[in-house]
């Protein structure tokens, strides 16, 4: 990592003095006369700029010696992606951390430097390799990134939630509460306890549970995004509203470290806040970190608008806001995007519907319409053929539906974020029946790809103004002009669909 240059140093001053919350999650600021770093959104007094040194992540912050705020509370902070297509170092830094970043990972029973040495096989490389590459680019070790993650996650839970130290030691991934503590001291000087206040209550509660705030970087559109899900909600496991104020409820299921967690989530939108207020039922309490950033992703919170408007504003000037929907699970979302196959919407809503009221296991939430979890893979690999031509799924589909439910089962593809999409993409168009466009499609909204492109999708071929949107022509026409968006072509998707494209006037 390098350090500052003066000009960035004063712009990263003049940033913390607006307090503007565009700049929230892209830096942090370590302020030597209190030994505190804090978001550039603080609302404390802004420090002088000589006692000021920046940093580009907590990590960086908390190796320097300096302790979270417990004001403005890092943790709550967007994630900054700095994504490029060109350098091989920074591809693999990027896609390192996002495994780090996994909670799901943290809860595996091993020593941190056992999971650092995955992480490192998974990519390729040796941990050696993987050291020096976070050294180069993060200023930090694999080791000490990872140990941030954890110890972020866990002064959430302690600052908005009611669980005990001992389940917030074992949910944020530390083996004993012994080791909890230490790590605790070494890092922050505190006691876990001494971070605990009363809990946060909203609007957003619904029968028990806990209540967390998420935040992001404006601007979000808030109303088209749930819109957008609005459109395509599945009766029985989901319920989106867009107005007259945006919330959302849906029921989960989420495996972790070998066991399974059920119950129900819902969401209250606050976008004056820039503030996601999520509630949690009981029985997910134990993977609250797993839920926080599925939930983060399933609403592309921790997108920075500034360079996706940057490449994209000139085409689609009236979409800057517009994120890319995501979704809670990544093999609910693929076979959502099987039965959405040449299909409008509405019929991929209804096929869906039926496999849910047919394989979809009971709940009990505090909403009686929401009552079903998505059917698991293993049910789908074993579902009746003839049952499945009852409920009008042609037989093309059916075999793509059970392949993919076999290769999930199978391990052969992971549909997690952070796992890597061009891998993963190879694998989909391997199995019968799905092509490129549903393979970008699950890339886009699953993978967490920015850089997808559903190349044949009609309906995104008319949105670009192209004539005969169905011929060869239209969709080279298509993949050509998209050059110019990477990597962001996942948003100019999304800008295109919303009907934001306005073809350049000619010059006079």
């Amino acid at each position: 990592m390098q350090t500052p240059s003066p000009t960035q140093h004063e712009a990263r001053y003049r940033a913390l003095c607006s307090k503007d919350a565009r700049f929230d999650g892209g830096f942090f600021v370590g302020v030597t006369s209190t030994g505190i770093y804090c978001r550039p959104v603080c609302r404390v007094r802004t420090p002088r700029q000589e006692n000021c040194r920046f940093f580009d992540l907590a990590a960086q912050a908390e190796k320097a010696g300096f302790r979270p705020c417990l004001r403005c509370r890092p943790e709550l902070a967007p994630r900054h992606r700095h994504w490029t297509t060109t350098d091989a170092t920074q591809i693999l830094a990027h896609q390192a951390t996002l495994l780090l970043d996994d909670p799901g990972t943290w809860l595996e029973p091993a020593a941190e430097r056992t999971r650092i040495a995955a992480v490192a096989a998974r990519l390729g490389v040796s941990d050696r390799h993987l050291r020096r590459i976070f050294d180069m680019h993060l200023g930090v070790s694999p080791l000490q990134y990872l140990q941030t993650c954890r110890l972020l996650a866990a002064k959430q839970l302690l600052t908005d939630t009611r669980l005990p130290v001992s389940d917030v030691a074992l949910a944020s991934g530390f083996s004993s509460l012994r080791r909890f503590n230490a790590a605790f001291a070494d890092h922050y000087r505190i006691n876990p306890t001494q971070m605990r206040r009363d809990p946060v209550t909203s609007t957003a509660s619904v029968g028990s549970g806990e209540s967390i705030r998420l935040s992001w970087r404006p601007p979000l559109d808030v109303g088209s995004m749930m819109k957008f899900f609005e459109e395509r909600q599945l009766g029985g496991v989901e319920r989106f509203c867009s107005a007259p104020k945006p919330s959302f409820k849906r029921t989960v299921r989420l495996s972790v470290a070998g066991h399974t967690h059920t119950g129900w989530i819902s969401g209250v939108w606050a976008p004056e806040k820039n503030l996601l207020l999520l509630q949690v039922s009981d029985g997910l309490l134990k993977v609250l970190p797993s839920v926080i950033r599925r939930v983060r992703t399933l609403f592309d919170l921790d997108a920075d608008p500034t360079p996706i408007n940057a490449a994209l504003q000139n085409d689609f000037p009236a979409g800057n806001g517009l994120r890319v929907p995501g979704c809670f699970d990544g093999f609910e979302l693929a076979v959502r995007a099987v039965m959405g196959q040449q299909v409008t919407v509405a019929a991929a809503r209804t096929l869906t519907a039926r496999l849910i009221q047919q394989w979809g296991d009971p709940i009990v939430t505090p909403d009686p319409a929401i009552d079903r979890l998505f059917p698991l893979p293993q049910t789908l690999a074993q579902a009746d053929e003839d049952l499945l031509g009852r409920m009008g799924i042609v037989r093309q589909r059916q075999v793509a539906l059970k392949a993919l439910a076999h290769a999930v089962l199978a391990g052969h593809i992971d549909l997690n974020p952070s796992r890597v999409a061009p891998d993963t993409l190879q694998t989909l168009q391997g199995l019968p029946g799905i092509g490129p466009w549903t393979a970008q499609y699950i890339a886009m909204r699953a993978l967490r790809w920015p850089d997808a492109w559903p190349e044949g999708d009609v309906a995104l071929v008319k949105a670009l103004e192209l004539e005969n949107p169905r011929s060869q022509a239209a969709r080279r026409a298509a993949g050509q002009m998209a050059e110019r968006w990477r990597p962001w072509r996942s948003y100019a998707v999304i800008r295109a669909w919303a009907g934001t494209y306005r073809a350049a006037q000619p010059t006079t």
